[in-house]
C-alpha cells in the first residue's frame, strides 16, 4: 500500500474538550477520519445526524463507533438484552454514518468460558449488523475475562465465520501482554477490520491502570510500533492507521497542538515502516551555539571573550574554544531562547522539520547575512540549522581574544519542559531531528519528583527535564531551570582556574564527599572536595562536573569532563546541586534584607 494512500484517524478520547473541539482539532491537524468515543457523543448537545454533518463539513469521515462492551458468552436472557442494546446502537450509527462498531471482549461476570457459545453469539450479532450494512470489529482487551489475546479473538472470529465480523487489533492490548505480533501476518487482511495504535512506557503495574492513564502517541514510549504496524500492513490491512490513546495529560491539554503532535507521530511511524517518503534526517555534527540572556561579566569570569557583534540584531557573540554563546537582549528572563545545531545538510534538516509539522519561524535576513532556517520546539526554543561556521559572517569581529580556561565546546544543553509537553518534546527531537532518546529517569529532587530524558546522536546532546508536581510558591525553588554544559579535558584544573578568577562557582557540601569517599577509593578525592567537583561513573567510563551559581533567575552553566566512554549526564548528582542552588539563593535573599 502506498503511504500517501494510507488514511489516518484519531479517537476522540485522545483529545481534550467537547466533541466539537476534538473534531475541529483533528481536522485542523490533517486527519482523514475519527473514532467517535461513545461518552463524547452522549455528552454532546448535537444529534448524531448533526455530528455527521459537522464531520462532513470538516472533511472527516467517521471510521469507528466505540466501544460496545460485554456482549458474548452470556446466558440467553442477557443475550436478548444485549441484542436489543446493539440494535439501538446500530440505529444511532446509521444516523452518524458510521459503518464499523468496536466490540470489546467481555469482562462481565455474566460471561462464561465457552468459545463455542462466544462464537455463536458473535455470529448472531454480526448477522444483525450485516443486515444494517454495519461491520463488527472484535477486540481482545488485555484484561478481558476469558478473551485477552488477539490470537484468541481471531479464533472466535474465524469460528463464527461471518462476513460482517472481523478483528480489531490494538497495539497496546497486544504489546502490553508481550504477545508476539508476528502471527498477525497469518490473519487475512480483509478480516482485520480496524487497527488502533498507542505507544506506552514500560511500567510494572496493573494493565488496566496502565492502559487508562499512561498510553502515548507512537514514538513517545518504548513499544516497537514500527515492527507491529509492519506485520499488520503485511497481512494486507487496508484501513486507516488510527490512534487510541488514553492519557491524563493529553486529555487536559489544548486539543489543537495535541492533535498536531498526534499527526506528527503518524508521519514518523509511516516513515519507519517505509509507507511514506519523508526527507531523511541529515546528520547533526555538533552544537553551533546556544543563545540566552546573561550578563557578559558572568561569561568573562569563565574565560569567554566577546569576539563579535551582530550586524543587524542586538546580539553579542562570546567564545572560548569551540564553545559559542550568543547573548541576546531580547531573550526573556535569561532563558535559553535558541540553539544552533550544525547539520550536514541544513536545507534538508529544514525540509524534514517542515514535513514533520514543526512550525517554521520567519526570520529577517540582512544583506550578506547567512540564510539560516529555524523551527520552534514544543517549549518555544528556536532550533537553527547551521552549515559549519557560515553563520559567523553575521558578526563583526571585535578583535578580542578569549583568555581561555580550558573549555573546548558545548557538551549538552538542558531544557526544562512544561509537564504537559514532556512526551511531545521527546517525539519532536526524535522524529524531527533524528536524535535517539534514552530511557526516562526519575529522581527525588529537593522539591519533588523530577523526570529526565536525554536525546542525542553523536556530538549533539540534549536533556529534557520536567517536574512532575508543582504546588504553591514553595516549589520549585528555581522555576524551570535551564543550563548549558561546556566540555573540557581536565575538570579539576578548569574548576581551580575559574575559582581563582572569581567565577561564581557553586559550593557543594562536605557530606557529599564523605559519602563519595565511602563508595569509591579515588586518588583525586581531595581535589574534588576542594573544587566542589562532582563525580559519577558507569560501565563505560567516568564523569567529572561542576556548576556555576544561578545567573539571573533560572540559568546556570555546567562544565563537564567525560573520561573513557561515559555516556550519561551525572543525574545521580542532580539533587545535590539543586539543593546547593536553593541554599545559595536563600543565603543571598537573607543578606539582601535590611537590618
Amino acid at each position: 500500500m502506498s503511504g500517501d494512500r494510507i488514511r489516518t484517524a484519531i479517537a476522540t478520547v485522545c483529545l481534550s474538550g467537547t466533541l466539537e473541539d476534538k473534531l475541529a482539532a483533528a481536522a485542523a491537524a490533517g486527519f482523514d477520519g475519527v473514532e467517535i468515543f461513545e461518552n463524547d457523543l452522549i455528552a454532546s448537545r448535537r444529534s448524531p445526524s448533526e455530528i455527521r454533518r459537522l464531520c462532513g463539513d470538516l472533511g472527516l469521515t467517521i471510521d469507528l463507533y466505540q466501544p460496545f462492551r460485554d456482549f458474548e458468552a452470556v446466558p440467553p436472557d442477557v443475550l436478548r438484552s444485549n441484542l436489543r442494546r446493539a440494535s439501538r446502537k446500530f440505529d444511532l450509527m446509521a444516523e452518524l454514518g458510521a459503518e464499523t462498531v468496536l466490540v470489546c471482549s467481555s469482562v462481565s461476570p455474566d460471561a462464561v468460558d465457552d468459545d463455542e457459545l462466544a462464537a455463536s453469539q458473535l455470529r448472531e450479532l454480526a448477522e444483525v449488523a450485516g443486515e444494517r450494512g454495519i461491520r463488527v470489529a472484535y477486540e481482545a482487551l488485555a484484561w478481558g475475562r476469558y478473551v485477552n489475546t488477539y490470537e484468541h479473538a481471531w479464533r472466535l472470529v474465524r469460528r463464527a465465520d461471518h462476513p460482517a465480523l472481523g478483528v480489531c487489533l490494538d497495539s497496546f492490548h497486544i504489546l502490553s501482554r508481550r504477545s508476539d505480533p508476528r502471527a498477525i501476518r497469518t490473519i487475512p487482511g480483509e478480516k482485520i477490520f480496524f487497527l488502533q495504535l498507542a505507544d506506552a512506557p514500560l511500567l510494572n503495574m496493573d494493565v488496566l491502570h496502565w492502559s487508562r492513564h499512561h498510553r502515548l502517541f507512537p514514538g513517545q514510549g518504548a513499544f516497537d510500533l514500527a515492527a507491529f504496524t509492519g506485520h499488520v500492513l503485511a497481512a494486507g490491512y487496508a484501513g486507516p492507521l488510527s490512534l487510541e490513546v488514553f492519557n491524563d495529560v493529553f486529555r487536559q491539554a489544548d486539543p489543537r497542538p495535541a492533535a498536531v503532535d498526534a499527526m506528527r507521530s503518524l508521519v514518523a511511524l509511516r516513515e519507519s515502516v517505509g509507507a511514506l517518503e519523508v526527507p531523511e534526517a541529515p546528520r547533526l555534527t555538533g552544537h553551533a551555539f546556544a543563545e540566552l540572556a546573561v550578563p557578559g561579566a558572568a561569561l568573562a569570569s569563565l574565560g569567554f571573550a566577546r569576539v563579535g557583534t551582530h550586524r543587524s540584531k542586538p546580539v553579542q557573540l562570546w567564545q572560548q574554544g569551540a564553545a559559542r554563546v550568543l547573548v541576546s537582549e531580547t531573550t526573556v528572563d535569561g532563558a535559553i531562547g535558541a540553539l544552533g545545531l550544525t547539520s550536514a545538510d541544513p536545507a534538508g534538516s529544514a525540509r524534514r522539520a517542515e514535513t514533520l509539522l514543526a512550525p517554521v519561524l520567519p526570520r529577517e535576513q540582512g544583506p550578506d547575512e547567512a540564510a539560516l532556517s529555524a523551527v520552534a520546539a514544543p517549549d518555544g526554543t528556536e532550533i537553527f540549522f547551521c552549515g559549519n561556521d557560515d553563520w559567523l559572517r553575521d558578526f563583526v569581529p571585535t578583535g578580542a581574544v578569549p583568555a581561555g580556561m580550558g573549555i573546548t565546546g558545548i557538551d549538552h544543553v538542558a531544557l526544562t519542559q512544561p509537564f504537559d509537553h514532556f512526551d511531545e518534546a521527546t517525539l519532536f527531537y526524535r522524529s524531527v531531528l533524528g536524535l535517539r532518546p534514552e530511557p526516562v529517569s526519575e529522581f527525588a529532587a529537593p522539591f519533588g519528583l523530577v523526570r529526565s530524558r536525554a536525546v542525542g546522536e553523536g556530538e549533539v546532546r540534549l536533556t529534557l527535564d520536567s517536574a512532575l508536581v508543582r504546588r504553591g510558591e514553595w516549589a520549585p525553588g528555581v522555576p524551570s531551570p535551564q543550563h548549558v554544559a561546556f566540555a573540557c579535558e581536565d575538570a579539576l584544573a578548569v574548576a581551580q582556574a575559574m575559582r581563582e578568577a572569581g567565577a561564581p562557582l557553586l559550593e557543594i557540601p562536605g557530606n557529599y564527599y564523605d559519602d563519595l569517599d565511602a563508595r569509591f577509593d579515588l586518588p583525586f578525592s581531595t581535589r574534588l572536595r576542594e573544587n566542589s567537583v562532582l563525580y559519577d561513573r558507569d560501565e563505560h567510563g567516568e564523569f567529572l562536573h561542576f556548576h556555576t551559581e544561578l545567573i539571573g533567575s533560572r540559568v546556570f552553566f555546567e562544565v563537564v569532563q567525560r573520561i573513557g566512554g561515559y555516556r550519561g549526564y551525572g543525574v545521580v548528582n542532580t539533587p545535590v546541586y539543586m539543593t546547593a542552588h536553593r541554599e545559595r539563593r536563600l543565603s543571598l535573599a537573607r543578606s539582601a534584607r535590611p537590618a
